[in-house]
């Protein structure tokens, strides 16, 4: 899912670093008022373990990837806001440093799968939870759904995003200037792909990890995370 440099005009690439920096700045002050310091190394571990996931790419038509995230499991074991930072961090490292996401597409790519991963599939675990006590089978069926729905939404947005580029910057002959792929090749492309492939690690990875959490007594999950 990430966006390489040069498929996204500077346009797109500043309204998506607009959107989160008050997002970054959120984030920031929620994980300090609402992580218990004993969650704090879980914290980095969480960030670690999303950035392994993701660094196993494959291309897929449409100027991307399609990989795992791990940002819907971190919010139900941390809380959403700690897994966008977690996540932020993770896709900062691998853009600097690997060339994994453009650097100009950071706040694109980090409004994907660090804020509209985590929080649509967050909410979604909450409405099937529904308060149900630790250990009852629906948290971890609902953990596995929510991560699915999550990186599916992010990879529709993915889409939307690259997609648009073509509708709206091209040459006068109709040449694009960013993305060549409209939104008939984009949207599917992005969208298709995890809904049939890559949503399932999400969903599988999360489902399994809660319930080998719920087994463990851990107290990561005795209380459902507010936002």
């Amino acid at each position: 899912m990430h966006i390489p440099d040069g498929y996204l005009s500077p346009a797109t690439c500043l309204i998506g670093a607009a959107v989160m920096l008050p997002i970054w700045a959120i984030s920031s002050k929620k994980v300090k008022e609402t992580l218990k310091a004993r969650e704090v190394p879980y914290l980095a571990v969480g960030s670690a373990f999303s950035f392994v996931i993701m660094m196993v790419n494959i291309p897929i038509p449409g100027g991307s990837t399609g990989h795992g995230v791990g940002g819907v499991l971190l919010a139900v074991l941390l809380g959403p806001w700690a897994a966008c930072i977690a996540v932020c961090v993770a896709l900062v490292i691998q853009a600097l440093l690997f060339g994994d996401g453009g650097i100009t597409c950071l706040g694109i790519n980090c409004l994907n799968m660090a804020f509209i991963l985590p929080f649509a599939g967050y909410y979604i675990y909450r409405l099937i939870s529904a308060k149900s006590p630790p250990k009852s089978n629906r948290r971890w069926i609902a953990a596995a759904i929510g991560a699915y729905a999550g990186i599916c939404m992010a990879a529709l947005c993915a889409g939307i995003e690259l997609g648009v580029q073509a509708l709206l910057y091209h040459k006068p002959d109709g040449q694009a200037l960013y993305c060549p792929y409209g939104l008939s090749v984009s949207i599917p492309a992005m969208f298709g792909s995890h809904v049939m492939v890559f949503g399932w690690v999400d969903f599988v990875m999360a489902g399994m990890i809660v319930k080998f959490l719920q087994k463990q007594d851990s107290f990561l999950i005795k209380e459902e995370k507010s936002a």
